[in-house]
C-alpha cells in the first residue's frame, strides 16, 4: 500500500477503481443470468404441469366414450335379436293367411258346386259356411296381429337407426380424443428426449474423452475392462469411480425430470463370442447378466432410485464389431447404458 500510494504520488495509473467497476459489472450480470434462468424454469414447470392435466382430463374421457359405446352396441345386439324373432313372426302369420285364404276359396267353389243338390250338400254347406266364417275371423286376427308387428319393425328400425348415428359420433369422439392423446404422448416423448440429450451431455462434459468410454448412437457405452476384472462380475475400483460420476449425473436427472414421465436407465450387459472357460459363469448370458446387475446394485447404493434402473444380459449375440481381432473383441465387451421410457 505504500508502494501504491508512492506511485499514485509519483503520478502513475491508480489501476483499483476500475477493477471494482469490473468486478461489479460482471457480478450484476451473473445476478440477471441466473434471475432469467429461473424464470424460463418456472414457466417450463407450469407448462409441462398444464399439458398432465389436460392428458388426464382426456384419458377419463375417452374411458367415458369407451363405456357409454360399449352400452349402445348391446342395446343393438338386443333390439336386432327382437327385430329377427318378430320377422320370424310375422312371415309365420303371412303363411297361415294364406292357407285359410286357399281353404276359403276351396270351400266356396265346392259350395256353388254342389248347389244343385238339396237334401244331401245342405247339411254339408252349413258345416263349410261355418269353417269359412271362423277362417275369416282368423284372417281378421292375424292381419290386426301383421299390422301391429309391422309397426313394432318400423319402431325398431327407427331405434337401431338411432343407435347407429350414435356410434358413429361415439366413434368419432373416441378418434378425436385418440389424436389428442397421441399428440400429448409425443410431446412427453419429445420432453423425455431433451432430457436424454442434456444428460449425455452432462456424463460427455464428466467423463470427457477417456479411453474405453465412447458415444454410440443414444448410448453411452463403456468396455468392460473400464469395469471389470477379465472373467468377473464385481466393478473394480476404477469402474466405481466412473460409476460413482454416473450416479450423481442419474441423480440430478431424477430431481429434474416430472414425476409422471415414465423413464428408466437400461443398463445392457454383452460379452465377446468366446465361451467363458468355466468358472463361476457357466455361458456367456450368465456373465453378461451378472455384470449389467453388479452396475445397476451399484448405482441404487450410491442413491439413484431402484424403480429408475433395468439390468438386462445380452450375452455375444449383440456384437457391434463381427470381426475376430482382438480390437472387435475387445469392442463387443461393453456395458452400454441407455435412457428411455418404460
Amino acid at each position: 500500500m505504500a508502494l501504491g500510494r508512492a506511485r499514485r504520488g509519483g503520478g502513475g495509473f491508480d489501476y483499483w477503481p476500475a477493477f471494482v467497476d469490473a468486478l461489479s459489472t460482471m457480478l450484476l450480470t451473473m445476478i440477471f443470468l441466473l434471475s432469467v434462468f429461473m424464470l424460463a424454469q418456472f414457466f417450463l414447470s407450469r407448462d409441462i404441469s398444464g399439458k398432465d392435466t389436460a392428458l388426464l382430463k382426456l384419458n377419463r374421457q375417452i374411458e367415458e366414450l369407451t363405456s357409454l359405446l360399449a352400452l349402445e352396441r348391446a342395446g343393438k345386439a338386443d333390439s336386432q335379436s327382437t327385430l329377427n324373432a318378430l320377422s320370424a313372426t310375422l312371415d309365420s302369420a303371412q303363411r297361415e293367411k294364406l292357407r285359410l285364404e286357399a281353404l276359403i276359396a276351396r270351400n266356396t267353389a265346392a259350395a256353388s258346386a254342389a248347389g244343385g243338390q238339396a237334401s244331401q250338400a245342405a247339411l254339408a254347406l252349413d258345416a263349410e259356411k261355418q269353417v269359412s266364417a271362423r277362417a275369416m275371423a282368423q284372417v281378421e286376427i292375424l292381419n290386426q296381429q301383421i299390422t301391429a308387428l309391422r309397426r313394432q319393425l318400423a319402431a325398431l328400425e327407427d331405434a337401431l337407426s338411432a343407435s347407429e348415428n350414435r356410434d358413429r359420433e361415439s366413434q368419432a369422439k373416441i378418434s378425436d380424443l385418440g389424436s389428442r392423446l397421441n399428440l400429448a404422448l409425443a410431446q412427453k416423448v419429445q420432453e423425455l428426449a431433451r432430457y436424454r440429450s442434456d444428460f449425455f451431455g452432462r456424463l460427455r462434459e464428466i467423463l470427457g474423452s477417456r479411453p474405453g468410454v465412447r458415444v454410440v448412437g443414444d448410448r453411452f457405452v463403456f468396455e468392460s475392462e473400464v469395469l471389470f476384472e477379465g472373467g468377473r462380475a464385481e466393478v473394480n475400483p476404477a469402474g466405481r469411480a466412473q460409476m460413482e460420476q454416473v450416479a450423481s449425473a442419474l441423480q440430478d436427472l431424477e430431481r429434474e425430470i416430472p414425476p409422471e414421465i415414465p423413464w428408466v436407465m437400461r443398463v445392457d450387459g454383452h460379452t465377446d463370442k468366446r465361451p467363458t472357460g468355466g468358472g463361476p459363469f457357466k455361458t456367456n448370458w450368465e456373465l453378461s447378466a451378472a455384470r449389467a446387475i453388479s452396475v445397476v446394485q451399484y448405482l441404487i447404493a450410491r442413491g439413484v432410485s431402484p424403480q429408475h434402473l433395468v439390468a438386462a444380459g445380452f450375452g455375444e449375440f449383440q456384437p457391434i464389431d463381427t470381426g475376430d481381432s482382438d480390437e472387435a473383441l475387445r469392442r463387443n465387451r461393453r456395458i452400454e447404458l441407455k435412457l428411455t421410457d418404460r
